[in-house]
């Protein structure tokens, strides 16, 4: 891979990983729901909608997990290598994710 493509893919997952870590931000935040009392019903929505939020930031922190797990190899020098077969991970699949850590072959061997 070159310096140019290596480059470009580290520049995406920095953008990506500043996205989400804004998206996590936003759901992490506790919502305004009034200082008044509710009633039961209004109170099983908010502890629905804060569950719900919470679920999603959890998410979107397994995402940048993967993210700093690409940005690491980048770092140690083994980016776009298969973490299974250790075969190079095509332009194909990195240009659709740029987190993959596995080729092709090896995520449908996952299915």
């Amino acid at each position: 891979m070159t310096k140019e493509k290596l480059s470009a893919y580290e520049k995406k997952l920095r953008d990506e990983k500043e996205r989400l870590m804004n998206e996590i931000k936003k759901y992490s935040e506790a919502e305004d729901f009034g200082a008044d009392v509710d009633h039961g019903d209004e109170e099983a929505d908010e502890s629905e909608s804060y569950a719900n939020r919470m679920s999603i930031a959890t998410a979107l922190k397994a995402e940048v997990n993967e993210i700093d797990m690409a940005l690491n190899k980048i770092a140690m020098g083994t980016y776009g290598t298969c973490g299974k077969c250790g075969k190079e991970i095509s332009e194909e699949v990195l240009s659709v994710a740029p987190e993959s850590e596995f080729c092709s072959d090896c995520k449908k061997q996952e299915k």
